[in-house]
């Protein structure tokens, strides 16, 4: 490594809205290196990167590129500056060809405005073959593979001479093989000099191409390490931000949760595959119990939940549920058996701002409360009335909007939106995010007591102290597979940062499925 960097991102704020998406935060980068970029949802990579490339001005702080100042006002004006990135939905145009792809908006010309179809095809095909890419350039982009398509878009960024090429999540939508040929190109663009800001949460891949990696947590940076001094559990401590002494010495959490009978299986999950983000997610959940997924961002929480509440389509795999092998096509058939659901986002996917609490927190029942298409106002009244005074809803009245509510307040509506339905089993998206200690004490105790009641929870966090604490057992994905399950008393945070780390064997179907 040289002394000097390629990149300098140094002492970056940035802030949306008067919240801050980044404090100080920095970067840097020497030539012909191949650096790991990683941090939790919400961390701040993206900011930075966006700031990087032109599509977002920072409020302060310092960047130089190769030497000098540097201030990019698009991402265009970035590429051609030497900064390219490429980005995990690709922004390509399927039905041009390969060469249009790779020389769009550049295209070489001969007598005055007529495209020079020779030379394009010519330059990309050498373009591609520096990366053992052989294919027909005059083809449309869309007839190629997912990975052919990234190859494409790397011999673009390339062809800007690029010195810094950064890629967002990769090898997200492709297969081992194919995964396999982009890390080989990132080898080989390190090997011709040009340094590459690596963006993944597969920690086998940055184990296997990357020098070194940065950790942002809350908008900061929160270390470097070179990768070779940096095991994977230290590193999923650091993303996490637990203390790694104090996580090998904590041993098992003592589980606050008052002990209760747990019944017999309410749902089975088994061998369940989600396009190429899920491959094989096992777990199952008795009446009466909470279980914890448990995992690293992108390990496939979200989208195993989805599937079994067919949000998403599972392209494999079994779901059995209160006593039946289900093939539901659609959300609302879940919900008609008895499945509810409290998405990850509530201000996307769970609120609507200008609507009443009443309304919101009645959604999903009003095709019970309606006859006719008239309301029935009387009943609703009462059933608002009750589920405010029953969970603590803090409002003013029924009728205030709900976007004027804290969050931990507004969590509530929406878990009061599943528990008017009688629903058997709830799954919670990361039910405590982005509320206060308070609240977020207030739903964990309504989670507990609602589990008392009989009902069965299916709870995803990000928080491992909420997962070990809250939990009466918890399964641990990893790269879309259940690497582990843990039950009491072998629930420690150690435990499961250990599973997310190194993994472990997956239990088999009949082993994870439990009949009562």
């Amino acid at each position: 490594m040289t002394s000097q960097p390629l990149l300098s991102m140094s002492a970056i704020t940035k802030s949306f809205g008067g919240v801050p998406a980044l404090s100080s935060a920095s970067l840097d980068i020497q030539p012909a290196e191949v650096m790991a970029f990683v941090g939790q949802n919400g961390a701040g990579k993206s900011t930075m990167i966006k700031i990087l490339n032109g599509a977002y001005s920072r409020d302060g702080g310092s960047i130089t590129f190769d030497g000098r100042p540097w201030t990019a006002g698009s991402p265009q004006q970035a590429q051609r500056g030497g900064v390219s990135t490429i980005f995990q939905e690709l922004n390509l145009i399927a039905y041009r060809s390969v060469a249009e792809n790779i020389y769009l908006g550049r295209e070489p010309r001969r007598f005055g405005p007529l495209l020079d179809w020779k030379a394009m095809h010519e330059g990309a095909r050498v373009l591609l073959r520096r990366f053992e890419v052989d294919i027909d350039v005059g083809r449309p982009l869309g007839d190629f593979s997912t990975a052919i398509q990234q190859m494409v878009a790397i011999a673009r960024a390339v062809s800007f001479k690029a010195r810094l090429v950064i890629m967002d999540e990769p090898t997200s939508s492709l297969d081992e093989t194919e995964v396999a040929v982009l890390l080989r190109t990132v080898r080989q663009l390190k090997a011709d000099g040009v340094a590459v800001i690596f963006v993944t949460h597969k920690l086998d891949e940055l184990y296997q191409i990357c020098d070194r990696v940065t950790v942002m947590r809350d908008g900061r940076t929160v270390g470097v390490w070179p990768m070779a001094e940096l095991g994977k559990l230290q590193l999923v401590a650091a993303m996490l931000g637990r203390d790694l002494a104090d996580v090998k010495a904590s041993g098992a959490t003592a589980f606050d949760g008052a002990a209760h009978a747990i019944g017999g299986e309410l749902l089975s999950v088994g061998n369940v595959a989600v396009g190429r983000r899920v491959e094989n997610a096992s777990f199952d959940i008795r009446k009466g119990e909470i279980i914890g997924l448990a995992g690293l961002l992108g390990s496939g929480r979200t989208e195993t939940a989805q599937a079994v509440f067919a949000a998403e389509p599972r392209t494999r795999g079994t779901v059995r549920f209160d006593g039946r092998d289900t093939a539901f096509r659609s959300p609302r058939e879940a919900i008609a058996a008895g499945m509810g659901y409290c998405a990850e986002d509530r201000k996307v996917q769970g609120i609507i701002p200008q609507m009443s609490v009443a309304e919101n927190l009645t959604l999903a029942l009003m095709p019970a409360l309606t006859r006719s298409g008239v309301i029935d106002e009387g009943r609703r009244r009462q059933i608002v009335e009750r589920f405010i005074r029953e969970i603590g809803i803090k409002c003013s009245s029924p009728d205030q909007k709900i976007r004027e509510l804290s969050g931990g307040n507004q969590q509530k509506v929406l878990l009061a939106r599943w528990l008017c339905m009688n629903p058997k089993l709830l799954i919670l998206d990361e039910p405590t995010r982005g509320i206060d200690v308070g609240a977020k004490a207030e739903i964990q105790s309504l989670i507990r007591r609602l589990a008392l009641d009989g009902l069965g929870v299916l709870m995803i966090s990000s928080e491992l102290e909420e997962i070990v604490e809250g939990a009466d057992r918890v399964f641990v994905l990893r790269d879309g597979r259940t690497v582990a399950e843990l039950d009491r008393p072998a629930i420690s945070e150690g435990a499961v940062m250990d599973a997310m780390a190194h993994g472990a064997s997956a239990p088999a179907p009949q082993e994870t499925a439990r009949h009562g």
